[in-house]
């Protein structure tokens, strides 16, 4: 069994839900990716989604942008990524990253050293089913998960298609829009995850759903569990505590391990 399902199983079998958290490689340099990948882990991180910055990531909130902007500025490229994914140990970790990264460096080069970094899983944000096939297929052949994602637009007949084709778990985007933290929690979280299970029984397939965008905070994560999802993605709240304490490492990573430890605290089930 692969880390992503082991962990999820794991986490079903203890009545908790998923933390998955989000961080973009280079932010604010390579080696601290290392020492930040490690406090969210010490804080109680499941999975770790390791973005792979890209010059135009069209489904970022300012946050997320800004973090990917430093990261580009350290001199982040994906030949350093992967070397930076190598040096994290003690999660499964997920590449996140946009198609043209993928696609310049070559389906097959991209999963062996994605394979080699000791990644589990590959979200590619700006690729829909519909273009996925090559890489689905190059996924399927070296048994590496692709994981696609979901939003409150899609329709009944395509998330029946997404939710066949997705490995590990669908990624299901809570709202309208970019990245970024929110007061409140989206009111299509509830609803959406109702249908997705319902579509279940259609397909005749159980599908772990980790819910991401506007998932900010403790309350936000109890919800999205109670609500009925496997695991909920937190990213730019973690991107802002590095903003803010970019010129203090040693406050950013105490700040970090705190926080991630109060979201996981939140997905245990009563």
């Amino acid at each position: 069994m692969d880390k992503i399902t082991k962990r999820f199983k794991e986490l079903k079998e203890r009545g908790e839900g998923g933390l998955i958290g989000f961080i973009t490689a280079g932010d604010p340099s390579a080696d601290a990716t290392v020492k930040i990948a490690d406090a969210l882990i010490s804080g109680g991180v499941d999975f770790l989604e390791l973005g792979l910055p890209f010059s135009d990531p069209i489904a970022d909130g300012p946050t997320i942008q800004k973090g990917t902007e430093r990261s580009l500025r350290a001199g982040m490229t994906p030949d350093l990524y992967f070397e930076v994914a190598r040096d994290i140990e003690g999660v499964p970790k997920i590449c996140l990253t946009y198609y043209n990264l993928v696609l310049r460096r070559g389906f097959r080069k991209f999963i062996e050293d994605c394979k080699r970094a000791g990644i589990d899983g590959l979200i590619v944000a700006d690729l829909p089913i519909d273009e996925a096939t090559p890489l689905l297929e190059r996924c399927r052949a070296e048994n590496f998960h692709l994981i696609f994602l979901a939003a409150p637009t899609t329709s009944d007949e395509r998330l029946r298609w997404i939710m066949r084709e997705t490995s590990a778990f669908l990624y299901l985007v809570s709202l309208l829009g970019v990245t970024g933290e929110r007061e409140k929690l989206s009111a299509y979280v509830k609803p959406l995850l109702r249908k997705i299970r319902a579509l279940e029984q259609d397909i005749k397939k159980e599908v772990n759903v980790g819910v991401g965008f506007g998932i900010s905070r403790p309350e936000h994560v109890s919800a999205v569990i109670t609500a009925g999802a496997d695991a909920a993605i937190v990213g730019s709240a973690f991107v802002r505590l590095i903003e803010e304490n970019v010129d203090n490492e040693e406050k950013m990573l105490e700040e970090i391990e705190k926080f991630a430890r109060a979201l996981k605290e939140a997905t245990r089930r009563s």
